[in-house]
């Protein structure tokens, strides 16, 4: 009798993480279906000249970290994370067909905008809800939180190869199309199998412990050093293509297997870190990830085979797998009982070095050259390494 019920326990706690890790991959996709093609969109359907295509970029990144906040302290106040996370998805199902209706860049960029940065706050308040019931089994989160980042990365592995496929042969309007569908699964998911938490305990024990200054500090150096570390990943995916084809001179589909390489090596080595946490603790992780980076820029500037800067993508993978991968987790332990403003500080760490990014990357290449931006991502992620040193361990 006791046997059948801790079966039916484990079962029970088994489908609900498949469903978690179905819904990252799922939300993931629709990510990776929209921005990929994004700027091909606004200048062959919107006809807009590339000026506008960066401000698009620009207000999305400002207009996510925006409402994406909204959404976390929303949630992490009022609980319910499953009700706003079918809200989310609702939000990105009604953007894909705005998309696949409007023609009006006033109207993508306002509008648009608005139900982008409320679709994408599925991604982190889905991370939050499986941290509140991860934290409710007794459990530890960390290598769970690992697989369900590891689905994202295979979300992004696939999804832009997808997206320009159905391009290519059906069109915009069938890639819309088939991102609300992706979305209505996610709700589907979402509205059937996840859990439904009002009251976390973890949402008691925050009421309980006041935020101090050293708090408030670790958590700022933190967020400095995942924004200065995603904003040079951000650069390197800006200017890679354009410093291996126009400044070295070699075959253009280089650039994607040097992109693909590391996706591909991301993924098991976010698995190797979530289980390495059991001996390390996550700032040395974190802490290494940052040589792997130091490393890895510096070899991109100094070496130049084809061969070589495959093999660097080991280091690519080992500073974007261990950053993907921990980052967020390292962001919800220093802020407990406020799972969804903590994953999306992490994810706003993104938005955020992605417009430094954008501004940087593009100054670096004019003034010096393709390859001095990697000296520069070098540079920063030293610094981000070095403040990392000052935060609180876990």
């Amino acid at each position: 009798m006791r046997t059948s019920y801790w079966r039916q326990m484990y079962q029970a706690q088994t489908g609900v993480l498949l469903s978690f890790m179905t819904l990252t991959f799922f939300t993931g996709l629709g990510g990776a279906l929209f921005i990929p093609i994004l700027s091909l969109f606004l200048t062959t359907q919107v006809h807009v000249q590339p000026f506008a295509v960066g401000a698009f970029y620009t207000v999305n990144a400002i207009g996510g970290i925006f409402f994406t906040q909204i959404v976390a302290r929303y949630s992490d106040n009022k609980g319910h994370r499953k009700r706003i996370i079918l809200m989310c998805l609702v939000m990105g199902a009604l953007n894909c067909a705005l998309f696949d209706w409007c023609r009006n860049y006033w109207i993508l960029i306002s509008l648009g905008i608005f139900l982008l940065g409320m679709g994408a706050s599925a991604m982190p308040q889905a991370f939050a809800l499986a941290r509140d019931y991860k934290d409710q089994s007794g459990r530890s989160s960390i290598m769970f939180t690992s697989i369900m980042r590891a689905q994202l990365s295979l979300a992004w592995v696939v999804g832009p190869a997808i997206a320009f496929g159905i391009v290519t042969a059906y069109g915009f309007r069938t890639l819309f199309l088939f991102g609300m569908g992706i979305y209505v699964i996610g709700f589907f998911i979402t509205l059937l199998k996840l859990p439904d938490l009002p009251n976390t305990k973890s949402a008691k024990q925050s009421e309980q412990q006041p935020t101090t200054m050293r708090h408030r500090s670790d958590v700022i150096k933190l967020f400095i050093c995942s924004t200065l570390m995603w904003g040079c990943n951000s650069i390197y995916i800006i200017s890679m293509p354009l410093y291996v084809s126009k400044q070295l001179q070699l075959p253009q589909e280089l650039a994607g297997w040097m992109m693909g390489t590391a996706a591909a090596l991301e993924i098991p080595v976010m698995l190797i870190a979530g289980y390495l946490t059991k001996y390390w603790k996550m700032k040395c992780m974190l802490l290494f990830a940052g040589i792997a980076g130091i490393v890895f820029y510096i070899g991109l500037h100094w070496l130049h085979s084809p061969h070589a800067l495959l093999a660097l993508q080991l280091g690519n993978a080992a500073f974007i797998g261990i950053l993907g991968g921990l980052g967020m987790i390292y962001f919800q332990d220093l802020m407990p009982g406020r799972a969804g403003q903590a994953t999306t500080l992490f994810t706003n760490s993104i938005y955020t070095g992605s417009v430094i990014a954008g501004a940087m990357a593009g100054s670096i290449a004019q003034y010096y050259s393709y390859g001095a931006t990697f000296i520069v991502c070098g540079i920063f992620v030293l610094i981000a390494t070095i403040l990392l040193t000052l935060v609180k361990p876990i």
